[in-house]
């Protein structure tokens, strides 16, 4: 049975996973996937703001939307900090950390119409997108192929949320 130091030195030893990913490709990959995460968060809670306080003719479309767009998000944040776990990285620990990464902008108006909050979502949405293509190009350069293959998921859901939003404020013409 080991000592009683060693059962408290094991405690106090810092989270590592062992990882096949060298360990400078292990930071650099976490630090990219933590400033992903804290965007996808900032974006999750600018989207459920939106949907709170959307109104007007069509506040039933746009509210079922920006509930749908929220829950994708929402979804990606856990498969984010796993990954960056499984690598042998830590992950964010508070809102304060998630803000001092985050680089979507917050959205604390008072009223914002319905139109420029889907306007909004969208350039956001094509931030997100540009954001994980170069986080995916990163794992492509360090072989983290598992990170590359949930990247490409997940700029595929974003380019579709940002479809949406698109096509919900376009104008018909004539």
């Amino acid at each position: 049975m080991p000592s009683r130091s060693a059962l408290v030195e094991h405690q106090k030893a810092p989270l590592t996973t062992p990882s096949d990913i060298e360990p400078k490709a292990v930071e650099d990959i976490t630090g990219a996937l933590n400033a992903l995460l804290a965007d996808v968060f900032g974006l999750y809670l600018k989207t459920k703001n939106f949907h709170w306080h959307m109104s007007g003719p069509h506040f039933r479309d746009y509210h079922l939307l920006l509930d749908d767009h929220g829950d994708q998000l929402f979804a990606m944040t856990d498969d984010i900090a796993e990954r960056v776990r499984k690598i042998g990285g830590t992950t964010i620990r508070s809102i304060g950390h998630i803000a001092r990464l985050q680089r979507i902008r917050d959205n604390d108006a008072d009223y914002v119409t319905p139109e420029d909050m889907l306007a909004e979502l969208r350039e956001d949405e094509k931030a997100l997108v540009l954001s994980m293509r170069a986080v995916h190009t990163l794992c492509d350069d360090e072989g983290d192929v598992a990170t590359a293959s949930l990247l490409e998921n997940w700029i595929d859901q974003g380019q579709r949320r940002g479809w949406f939003l698109f096509e919900a404020t376009r104008h018909s013409r004539g």
